[in-house]
């Protein structure tokens, strides 16, 4: 570079030769040949460095540019996402609205269907409790319970009785202490109770329930062993009623006696505070033990079972009839002694 300048100096300096005097500076030899050597090395060096800081710069300046590139490719293709996801969430927001609306529309079909249910059980419980009591009343005539049990419906009813009354005693709550024997519930399970009562009070009956409605008598069995002590003791009462009435038949008598838990279960009953309930598990104990061949098999399960101790207290009990029940089967007790 100084070089050229120093050249084009020269080149004016011999233009200007025509029109003006020449001038001259004295320099001393060493200065001289200092400069032309500096001269030389910025002319070797100078070139390699400018080039080097250059092309590092256009190297980076080419990485930057393609990182911007790059950068820009993101920020485009997320602005498309963008728009995408944005998309898709109008689209999730117009279907979560379109949901909710559905399922107002749901709900306020389902309060309506529950509220039709509820009204039609209220109304199935009261027409069933109506129509029961007045069966209760027929069944008690004779002609009318072969008539019901000539029926082709008559397995059907009482496997619906069955049904009926196990759903009761499920709804009972833990904590109730007395019973509404008002309500449409309680009346139509003490009808379907009665009436398997008066069925089981006849001979055709008892057979009938025997051989075609087992499932009755165990879920009669199993009820009155799940119901606490001095609750619904009138259904208790007519359930047990049924039970003493088919014992009548030896083959029914058998089969509940063979019963599984059967033994344990007039132990319970025979804790209940009321003394209906106490008087008609006696009487169906004494149905048992009055019965040789159905003792034999249940004697020993009875000494190590029977509460002894409460049918003494009972037979000191202030009701007669069953003071006088207790200190008989206290009596017809005594064989267990002769079975050992």
């Amino acid at each position: 570079f100084l070089s050229d300048r120093l050249s084009g100096i020269q080149a004016e300096k011999h233009c200007k030769k025509a029109d003006i005097k020449e001038e001259f500076v004295k320099v001393r030899r060493r200065d001289l040949e200092r400069l032309t050597t500096e001269v030389m090395q910025l002319r070797d060096f100078l070139p390699k460095i400018v080039n080097g800081d250059i092309l590092g710069t256009l190297q980076k300046l080419d990485a930057i540019e393609s990182n911007m590139e790059k950068k820009e490719e993101e920020i485009e293709q997320l602005k498309m996402d963008c728009e995408h996801f944005r998309a898709r969430l109008e689209t999730a927001q117009a279907d979560c609205m379109r949901e909710k609306k559905e399922k107002l529309d749901l709900r306020q079909q389902l309060n309506e269907a529950k509220q039709q249910l509820l009204q039609q059980a209220e109304y199935c419980t009261e027409m069933g409790a109506a129509v029961c009591t007045l069966l209760w009343g027929v069944s008690s005539n004779e002609e009318a319970v072969k008539t019901i049990l000539g029926g082709s419906k008559a397995v059907k009813f009482f496997t619906i009785a069955a049904q009926t009354m196990e759903s009761f005693v499920k709804s009972l709550s833990e904590d109730m202490k007395q019973q509404d024997l008002d309500s449409d519930e309680n009346q139509f399970v003490l009808a379907l109770a009665g009436i398997v009562t008066n069925v089981a009070a006849l001979a055709c009956g008892r057979e009938f329930l025997v051989s075609s409605s087992r499932e009755l008598l165990d879920t009669m069995m199993h009820l009155l062993g799940d119901m606490k002590p001095g609750l619904c003791t009138k259904f208790k009462v007519l359930m047990l009623m049924s039970l003493y009435n088919v014992s009548i038949n030896l083959k029914g008598l058998k089969y509940i006696s063979e019963s599984p838990g059967f033994i344990p279960l007039l132990w319970w009953l025979l804790n209940d505070p009321d003394t209906e309930v106490c008087l008609h598990a006696l009487r169906l104990l004494q149905s048992v033990i009055l019965e040789p061949e159905v003792l034999a098999k249940s004697a020993s399960e009875m000494r190590d079972t029977l509460p002894f101790q409460r049918i003494i207290a009972l037979s000191k009990s202030r009701n007669a009839e069953l003071q006088a029940l207790a200190k008989e089967l206290l009596d017809d007790l005594k064989i267990l002694e002769y079975e050992a």
